[in-house]
C-alpha cells in the first residue's frame, strides 16, 4: 500500500506501525518526488538515495520483528547545517566539502526514533538571509509561486514539506529562519526553547541565538518531530527541562490573555507592516477572540533589544568564516558581516550576553499580564527570486529588516515561538503569524496552535501545482 503525499508524519508512522505499508515503499516514493522536483523546486542540496533505501530496509526488518519506535521507517529531511554521518555539511557555501564522521546530536536522536534521513535541504550561505538561493546550488523556489522565494534560511526544508516531498523536516532558526519560511510556505514552524533540540557539535550556535526547530503541515506533526529530535548532548550548555510537547495537541489551552503586537521591535532601519499582512494577522486575532480568548493590542517592552542581537549574530558568523575551508568562495556580504563580528567580539559581545538576563526580567514581566503574544511573522509576503541576491551588504540589511522585522527578538531571549498560517495575500502568497511565549512555553503555544488549526483547517490547502518538471516554471 502507498500513502498519498498528503499523509503527514503521524499518519505515516501509524501506517508503518500497523503494517499497512513499508518503509522502502515510502522512502522510494519520497525519493521519486524529490528527483522529479529538483529541476524546478530545488529543495535539496544532498539526496541520500542509496543510503536511505538501505536504512528503509533495516527499518522494515525491525518493524517485521515487532519493534516500536516513534518514527520507525518514516522519511524526513534535515537542513544542510546539520551533520549527517558520511555526508558533507556545506551550510549553503560553495566548494567540495568533505563528509563528516558523525551525526550531529539532533540527527542522532532522529535516527534513534527510527527516522530515515532522505536528504539535506538547501539553505543560503551560513544561514544569513531570508531567501534560499546562491551560487552554490541555485535558487530554491516556493511551491505556492515559483517566482518567489520560500524564505530562509530553512527554505529548502520548508519547500520540501510544503510540496509534499517529505512529511516533515528539521530547520534552524537564528533570526526567524524556521518561522519565516514556514510563514511564506503555509506551514507550522516551531522554534523551541534554546537547548530543547541540541545544536551539538556546537554547544551554542551563533552565540546562542540559533536553535534547531521543526517544519510540518500540522501542529501534531511538528510537535511529534520536535519530541523525536529533542534532548541534549552531555556537553550542551543549555539543558531545559524535558517536555513531551505532543501531549499538548488537542488539550484545551483554557481562556488565555493574548497580546496582539503589531509594532515592529526597535531596529536602526525602518520597517512597516504592510496592510495586507496586517489584515490577515488581525483576522487571526479575531478568531482567537471568537474562541473565547481575551485579545487586546499591546507590545512587549523590547527597548533597544536590537543592540544585543547584532554582536551575537556577527560574532557567530565570524566564527563560521574562520572555520570555512574555502573562504575565498564566500559572498562579499559574508566577509563584511564577519569583519564587523571581529570588531564586536570583545566588550560589545560580553555586554550583549549580559543584557539577556535583563531582557528576560523586563519582557518576562509582560507575561504577568498576558499569556501569549500574537504577532506577524513577517511584515511582507515572500519576495521574488533574485530580489536580494545581488544587493550590497547595507542594501540587503535594509531589505531584510523591511520584510522580516518581527522574528529575531525571540532568538535573543531564547524562548519558544510557533508560526501558524495566517492566510494568503494578493497572488496567492502565504503569510503567517507567530504565537510567542516565555521560557519553556512550548506546550501552551502548541495547544493554542492546535486549537486554531482545528477551526481553520489550514493543512487542507495545498499549493496550486506540483513541482515535477525539469525546468523552473517562471
Amino acid at each position: 500500500m502507498t500513502l498519498d503525499r498528503s499523509a503527514g508524519l503521524l499518519e505515516t508512522a501509524r501506517a508503518l506501525a500497523a503494517g499497512e505499508t513499508t518503509s522502502r515503499t515510502l522512502v522510494a516514493e519520497a525519493l521519486a518526488r524529490i528527483d522529479a522536483s529538483q529541476g524546478s523546486l530545488n529543495a535539496f542540496r544532498i539526496v541520500r538515495a542509496e543510503a536511505a533505501l538501505a536504512e528503509a530496509d533495516a527499518a522494515d526488518a525491525e518493524l517485521a520483528a515487532g519493534a516500536h519506535r516513534p518514527l520507525l521507517g518514516v522519511p524526513v529531511a534535515v537542513k544542510d547545517d546539520m551533520d549527517v554521518a558520511g555526508e558533507p555539511t556545506a551550510f549553503g557555501c560553495r566548494g567540495e566539502y568533505p563528509p563528516v564522521a558523525e551525526d550531529g546530536e539532533a540527527v542522532r536522536r532522529l535516527r534513534a526514533a527510527g527516522a530515515v534521513i532522505v536528504g539535506k535541504t538547501n539553505t543560503c550561505e551560513l544561514g544569513q538571509w531570508p531567501f534560499t538561493e546562491g551560487p552554490a546550488f541555485g535558487a530554491t523556489r516556493n511551491p505556492w509561486s515559483p517566482d518567489h522565494t520560500p524564505g530562509g534560511s530553512s527554505g529548502g526544508s520548508a519547500a520540501a514539506v510544503a510540496a509534499g516531498l517529505v512529511p516533515a523536516a528539521l530547520g534552524s532558526d537564528g533570526a526567524g529562519s524556521v518561522r519565516i519560511p514556514a510563514s511564506w510556505t503555509h506551514l507550522i514552524g516551531i522554534k523551541p526553547q534554546r537547548g530543547r533540540i541540541s545544536t551539538w557539535p556546537r554547544g551554542e550556535s551563533f552565540q546562542g541565538i540559533t536553535v534547531n526547530g521543526t517544519l510540518a503541515r500540522t501542529v501534531a506533526d511538528a510537535a511529534l518531530l520536535l519530541d523525536a529530535a529533542s534532548g541534549n548532548h552531555e556537553r550542551d550548555p543549555h539543558r531545559p527541562p524535558a517536555l513531551t510537547v505532543s501531549d499538548s495537541v488537542g488539550r484545551d489551552p483554557g481562556r488565555l490573555r493574548v497580546a496582539l503586537s503589531l509594532k515592529p521591535p526597535f531596529t536602526a532601519l525602518p520597517a512597516r507592516l504592510l496592510p495586507e499582512v496586517r489584515a490577515q494577522v488581525v483576522q487571526l486575532a479575531e478568531k482567537l477572540a471568537a474562541l473565547g480568548h481575551v485579545v487586546e493590542e499591546a507590545d512587549p517592552p523590547y527597548g533597544q533589544i536590537g543592540l544585543t542581537f547584532l554582536p551575537r549574530a556577527t560574532v557567530g558568523l565570524a566564527e563560521h568564516v574562520r572555520e570555512a575551508p574555502f573562504p575565498a568562495l564566500l559572498d562579499r556580504r559574508t566577509h563584511g558581516a564577519a569583519r564587523l563580528g571581529r570588531v564586536l567580539g570583545g566588550i560589545p559581545l560580553r555586554a550583549a550576553r549580559r543584557a539577556e538576563a535583563v531582557l528576560h526580567r523586563r519582557i518576562g514581566g509582560f507575561f504577568t499580564s498576558y499569556d501569549v503574544i500574537l504577532a506577524p511573522t513577517t511584515a511582507a509576503p515572500p519576495p521574488r527570486i533574485g530580489a536580494m541576491l545581488e544587493l550590497s551588504g547595507p542594501a540587503t540589511d535594509r531589505a531584510m529588516i523591511a520584510a522580516c522585522p518581527y522574528a529575531w527578538p525571540w532568538n535573543v531571549l531564547g524562548w519558544p515561538g510557533v508560526n501558524v498560517p495566517a492566510g494568503f495575500v494578493a497572488g496567492g502568497l502565504p503569510v503567517g503569524a507567530q504565537l510567542l511565549g516565555p521560557a519553556n512555553s512550548e506546550p501552551l503555544l502548541v495547544s493554542l496552535a492546535a486549537q486554531l488549526e482545528a477551526e481553520l483547517r489550514w493543512h487542507e490547502a495545498w499549493p496550486p501545482r506540483q513541482f515535477a518538471t525539469d525546468s523552473p516554471a517562471v
